[in-house]
């Protein structure tokens, strides 16, 4: 059974502060969004977790074997490089989607994510290390069969990313609807879902509903692990075994 960590990374006030005083050059903006996303991604791996940039002023990350000191940290980190601050929202369960509802409440109750007045609010709680398991996290890697010679070598940039983007957008809907689970594009044509405690089966039926839905073919190979870097090196494995074998799902655990 899993046992996710999420933690929802929100920027303080930020709608706000990119008008004050007054509008700020979106370069200058994208360019600091970036520049976030990577340090609290950076930081978070390095301790086995991974983070998701979703619309960048809210950031989604798996982040088992983290604890409440290490979140601080994050905090600490970011108020002292950058204008912004940032506040974290902690839940745990079974099911990653319950786990990101319950994070997400827990900063809607400390405030408005455009209150002047919230700061650096650190609400919820970790998973303990004594019960901690080498099955926490189940993560599948999906990506397009072929997408270099059916999209990238055949279509322009941007349609290419248009055929892309309508297979992740289709699995993302699924997957959250059908098996309660987090998908996010990663570059290329590569999508990370954070999953629930799904088999086989359920990997084969989302495959082939995107494929009818949308006419994109997909393989993905899933892992397990004790934090999220463990569990995504699993699945990246066994993509690599999908990518060998002509297969479409491969599991790197035993069911």
């Amino acid at each position: 059974m899993t046992n996710t960590q999420v933690t929802l990374v929100q920027i303080d006030n930020y709608g706000p502060w990119t008008v004050t005083p007054e509008p700020r050059r979106e370069a200058d903006l994208q360019t600091l969004q970036s520049r976030l996303y990577a340090d609290v991604s950076q930081f978070v791996g390095n301790r086995g977790g991974y983070v998701f940039f979703t619309r960048f002023d809210n950031m989604i990350a798996v982040t088992n074997g983290l604890d409440l000191e290490d979140h601080r940290l994050l905090q600490e980190s970011a108020g002292n490089r950058y204008p912004v601050t940032l506040s974290l929202g902690v839940a745990t369960g079974t099911d990653p989607v319950q786990a990101l509802s319950d994070a997400t409440t827990r900063l809607q109750e400390a405030g408005s994510a455009q209150d002047e007045d919230r700061r650096e609010c650190l609400e919820g709680r970790v998973i303990e290390d004594a019960h901690r398991t080498a099955d926490d996290v189940q993560i599948a890697h999906f990506d397009v069969i072929n997408a270099t010679g059916n999209y990238t070598d055949e279509l322009n940039a941007f349609d290419t990313f248009i055929e892309i983007e309508q297979g992740y957008a289709e699995l993302m809907r699924h997957m959250r609807r059908a098996h309660d689970s987090l998908s996010f594009f990663v570059g290329g044509d590569n999508v990370i879902v954070v999953c629930p405690d799904l088999e086989q089966a359920d990997y084969e039926e989302a495959i082939t509903h995107v494929e009818e839905a949308v006419d994109v073919s997909l393989q993905v190979g899933v892992g397990r692990g004790e934090n999220a870097h463990d569990a995504g090196f699993g699945a990246k494995h066994a993509l690599e075994t999908c990518r060998a074998d002509g297969t479409r799902v491969e599991l790197e655990f035993e069911q």
